[in-house]
């Protein structure tokens, strides 16, 4: 999930109250007007007395943020990758459950040897699955009886479908019994949402 704040911002000449969004590769504005800005458009990025002002080939937009001008900057100009999204770390033990593009398979592979694919491997500290449709998700409850300790799963699911939606993936892990923890942008056409056993069922 990203971060929001209430603020004022300043595109041009317009000027409006609203809600600013900090998400992993973009930011959103939604007040009388709206903007979204991907970071991949921003040519300078400034905090300057609480203003974030940011450059772009379409002019200059002002966020008056306060204290958490600066951490937007930072977050804007040092984007996490998406395995430090993810919070996998070297040498986990990880399972592939689905398809998934080559390029995260290639970040996986920089970071572990332990991968297994097509099944949840004993002890597995982090399980992927990958969600193509809402049919996709009974297999939840299977997955999360494979689930030892602070073991995560991650679905990974298609973003702006009608055929799979956040909803049926947080439905279908609540069935399984699992807590949905956090949510993050998997990559241009995919969303993730982690989910962990509760504490008490440990």
């Amino acid at each position: 999930m990203g971060n929001e704040l209430k603020c004022k911002v300043r595109s041009g000449k317009q000027q409006s109250e609203g809600k600013a969004l900090l998400e992993t590769s973009e930011i959103l504005f939604r007040g009388d007007f709206r903007l979204k800005i991907p970071f991949s458009t921003i040519e300078s990025a400034k905090a300057v007395d609480g203003e974030l002002r940011l450059q772009t080939a379409d002019g200059l937009a002002i966020f008056y943020l306060g204290a958490a001008a600066e951490k937007w900057r930072d977050k804007i100009l040092h984007p996490k990758s998406r395995i430090e999204k993810l919070g996998v770390k070297a040498g986990a033990r990880v399972s592939l459950l689905g398809k998934f593009d080559a390029g995260f398979l290639g970040e996986l592979s920089k970071l572990t040897k332990s991968v297994s694919k097509g099944k949840v491997a004993p002890e597995s500290e982090w399980i992927f699955f990958a969600a193509d449709s809402k049919d996709d998700l009974g297999s939840v409850s299977k997955i999360s009886k494979s689930m030892q300790g602070a073991a995560a799963l991650w679905i990974v699911y298609p973003k702006g479908q009608m055929l799979i939606t956040e909803n049926d993936a947080l439905a279908a892990g609540r069935k399984a019994g699992l807590k949905d923890v956090k949510v993050v942008g998997f990559s241009p056409t995919h969303t993730a949402l982690k989910f962990v056993i509760p504490l008490s069922a440990r």
